[in-house]
């Protein structure tokens, strides 16, 4: 099989011919057909993540059809069409899975980190942490559901059921998806993007945003909870700023730069700052069954899988609206 492989951090991707993996008793071996190009993807080739799997297949947001099935698989069929997420293994039995906060297990394993991933022909997963995915759904489309859609709702449930002006910094995959859940659900979104991004601002718009400008700006109104995309540390006083009195600021990122000194005067009246880590299974049913009442559509741009390191450079410039998406088989 074709594979892009990441032999060290900031070295690039290089295109590999590799053996068809073999699949353990708990393990599917699946077919890609599409695999998102996450940030988190950046963070990995560029070395701002600390101790991948190397040498690594990179790739996270993956939709592929079943080929083979170890004895052990469950509910799991040849030729069935599953999504595998960044959440690839948990022991089941630490303090943290055996308290409904799989997350955070102290064993956890990684897909496309510490397991390889989706950008490649054939990739191997756990059973237990694949979602079935109905057939009428889009392969490409679908994709970026798979990370940016599942973190933007956890950062979004995070922000906590009293919000009516929310605000989003940082306009890509995981904002645009999120943005359509919350416009369903009535709630004003006031998106933030670099300065001079008039592209990003009137994706924003298009998504139903009812304000978007620069992220040193103050909205209109005050927000209630503010939503942190861009790895960017800064954006976190500037969006206290913008939140009212027991606001929440959700940093949704798995990397940001360092957070600056801030006066306490901006956190005080019960502000909060809050991170997400990772996903559990439960998030990803909640999220899709969320979603079947509503029409989301996700604005991709596809490459072939020979393109993956020009799509994560397209990616870490800022040209891309919406997800990047490989095409692979």
């Amino acid at each position: 099989m074709k594979a892009m492989v990441l032999q060290k951090p900031c070295s690039g991707l290089q295109l590999t011919e590799l053996p068809v993996p073999e699949i353990s008793d708990s393990q599917v071996l699946i077919k890609v057909h599409a695999c998102g190009v996450c940030r988190t993807d950046l963070h990995v080739v560029d070395g701002e993540l600390p101790d991948p799997h190397l040498p690594l297949i990179p790739g996270h947001e993956i939709i592929g059809e079943v080929v083979k099935t170890g004895k052990n698989v469950e509910n799991l069929n040849k030729g069935d069409i599953v999504g595998v997420p960044w959440l690839g293994y948990t022991c089941s039995v630490c303090r943290y899975c055996s308290s409904g906060r799989e997350n955070l297990c102290e064993s956890a394993k990684f897909t496309g980190y510490t397991l390889n991933g989706g950008y490649a022909e054939y990739t191997v997963a756990d059973y237990r942490y694949c979602f079935s995915i109905p057939d009428n759904y889009d392969f490409y489309h679908t994709a970026p559901l798979m990370c940016a859609g599942l973190i933007a709702y956890r950062s979004y449930r995070m922000c906590g059921e009293n919000v009516k002006n929310l605000g989003i910094y940082g306009f890509g995959a995981a904002a645009h998806i999120i943005t359509q859940v919350a416009v369903w659900q009535k709630k004003n979104v006031f998106a933030f993007t670099r300065k001079g991004d008039s592209a990003s601002q009137e994706f924003a718009l298009s998504m139903g945003c009812v304000w978007a400008g620069n992220s040193g700006e103050l909205p209109p109104e005050k927000l209630d909870a503010a939503i942190i995309f861009a790895p960017v540390g800064e954006l976190v006083p500037l969006a206290l700023r913008a939140i009212d009195k027991g606001g929440v600021v959700v940093c949704g990122g798995i990397h940001m730069s360092n957070i600056p000194e801030f006066e306490y005067r901006i956190l005080w009246e019960e502000r909060q700052i809050r991170s997400v880590a990772n996903l559990t299974r439960e998030d990803g049913m909640e999220f899709f069954r969320l979603i079947s009442q509503l029409n989301l559509k996700t604005e991709i741009k596809i490459y072939s899988l020979d393109d993956a390191n020009q799509a994560l450079d397209d990616l870490r410039k800022g040209r891309i609206n919406g997800a990047a998406v490989l095409k692979i088989i």
